[in-house]
């Protein structure tokens, strides 16, 4: 898309477009119906067995598909009024509020695909099938990459803006993830039964599942309505800075969303069924272990990606996407988003893991209580770095917002006697601190040291210095901790 597309008002109503069906799909798929479904599944389960769980898949699945329907419909009649809700400032000349418009309508469905699929997932992380879920993502990936190489072209030749092939990418994505899961679900015995009969529409809504998820996504919906609020905002604030400043934030979005999907994505999706089973058999000395061995795992992994974040900024979005269409400027945009983004990943990766010991008790107020502290605290940090920093203030505002979210959260399970650190703490942190330490002296010289913009016209030989680099760098960082006495594979044993 970088190279292609580059940074422009073009790419930031794409970006706004694609953006309306995912703050939906937060509310209907991974977010508060996900944080419901695979407690109450779990729950379920363990409590009546599998033939209660398969009827309550049933009921569920249809309730899902009835609500799915409606939303489809009325997003894409009242599209216009959400990208003014969204992005208002793209109505300014040259900011491309119709092409938002329209983008948005061909896109609205896509929050249907990913409801199902995060129904899917969730079946089957609760039977512990966690690769096939973990893996369907790539296929939109995949989607979006082939109808900007193959049909942009074709677009542009007959007068098209090729930006619009990338909304039919992402169509094809949200289908290809959907029909993956069918077939595992079939072998599992566990394909939802979807009735489209007003008769079962009833029994869905009686199902005592049903109610208890609808129960729990009153204040999940609250929850991650307050974190798409923010989102909402951040964006406003962004259309109306200069042309391209909604696609920089994106593209360091990006790069920031890898170490954050790569770890705390992961680890949340893994360790949620498998908290919440420990919460519905009464082990609570499992379910602290396993808290304690996630945060351990994210401060050894996420710490040093930070600082990667914050001193090797520039070479990663020179390497990735410093090509084509992409400009010397457009770099130093988006270096300045991800520097901001970067402050915070610790935070934004924790927050996987912590938000996860609450879910799996069912208890979802006390995160939501956190976020709208956090909302808050965030939109008056933009008040204070925006006017100074642009764009790259809503990314630091972010950052930091993640880090109090963090900690909050991580003090609530301390508190409530949920969460007992494990003995070892001390050492291990100092561990990975000296690790870090020595991983961000290496870059910050590898950053200073090497033209990397300049190396433009020299794809190969900036491409093998990165790969120089990061190399170095994990043999460094790894071999400190073993030189410090930490052994990985006793860890991951843990």
């Amino acid at each position: 898309m970088a190279s292609l597309f580059g940074a422009s008002a073009w790419t930031d109503a794409f970006n706004v477009a694609f953006r309306i069906p995912n703050l939906f799909r937060r509310l209907f798929a991974e977010g508060a119906f996900s944080q419901a479904f695979v407690p109450v599944l779990a729950a379920t389960r363990a409590e009546h067995g599998d033939a209660a769980t398969r009827q309550a898949i049933d009921h569920v699945a249809t309730a899902l598909a009835w609500v799915l329907l409606l939303v489809s419909v009325l997003g894409v009649l009242g599209a216009p009024y959400l990208v003014w809700a969204l992005a208002s400032g793209f109505q300014q000349e040259g900011k491309g509020f119709g092409a938002a418009v329209l983008m948005t309508r061909w896109m609205f469905p896509y929050i249907a695909f990913m409801s199902l699929v995060a129904l899917s997932a969730g079946i089957l992380n609760t039977w512990k099938r966690f690769a096939l879920p973990a893996a369907t993502p790539v296929l939109l990936n995949v989607s979006v990459i082939a109808a900007a190489w193959a049909l942009a072209p074709w677009l542009e030749r007959q007068g098209v803006p090729p930006i619009y092939a990338l909304p039919v990418g992402v169509m094809l994505g949200g289908a290809l993830q959907l029909a993956v899961q069918i077939p595992a679900l079939s072998k599992l015995g566990l394909l939802p039964r979807v009735g489209w009969r007003p008769l079962a529409l009833r029994a869905a809504w009686a199902d005592s599942a049903t109610r208890r998820i609808l129960r729990l996504m009153g204040p999940a919906l609250l929850g991650v309505g307050v974190a798409q609020i923010s989102l909402l905002i951040n964006t406003q604030i962004a259309s109306h800075q200069a042309a391209g400043s909604v696609s920089w934030l994106s593209y360091a979005d990006r790069l920031m969303e890898f170490p954050t999907a790569m770890l705390g994505v992961a680890l949340g999706v893994v360790l949620m069924p498998q908290l919440a089973a420990a919460k519905a058999s009464g082990d609570p000395d499992r379910y602290s272990a396993m808290l304690d061995w996630g945060l351990r795992l994210v401060l050894l992994l996420a710490l040093p990606c930070a600082a990667a974040l914050l001193v090797f900024a520039q070479p990663l979005v020179t390497v990735l996407y410093h090509y084509g269409a992409f400009t010397d400027r457009d770099v130093q945009q988006t270096t300045l988003s991800l520097t901001g983004y970067g402050v915070g990943l610790l935070g934004l990766v924790a927050i996987k893991v912590l938000a996860p010991g609450y879910y799996a008790s069912q208890d979802i107020r006390t995160p939501v209580k956190i976020a709208v502290v956090v909302l808050v605290i965030t939109q008056l940090l933009n008040l204070l770095f925006v006017p100074w920093l642009a764009h790259a203030g809503l990314a630091l505002s972010i950052g930091l917002g993640a880090l109090v979210n963090a900690l909050w959260l991580l003090l609530g399970l301390l508190r409530r006697g949920s969460y007992i650190a494990q003995p070892g703490w001390r050492k291990f942190a100092l561990q990975v601190l000296l690790a870090t330490a020595a991983l961000t002296v290496l870059l910050w010289v590898a950053a200073h040291g090497l033209p990397w913009v300049a190396l433009r016209q020299q794809a190969g030989l900036r491409i093998g210095w990165m790969v120089l680099v990061l190399l170095s760098s994990a043999l460094l960082y790894f071999g400190c901790l073993w030189a410090t006495g930490l052994r990985l594979k006793a860890f991951l044993k843990r």
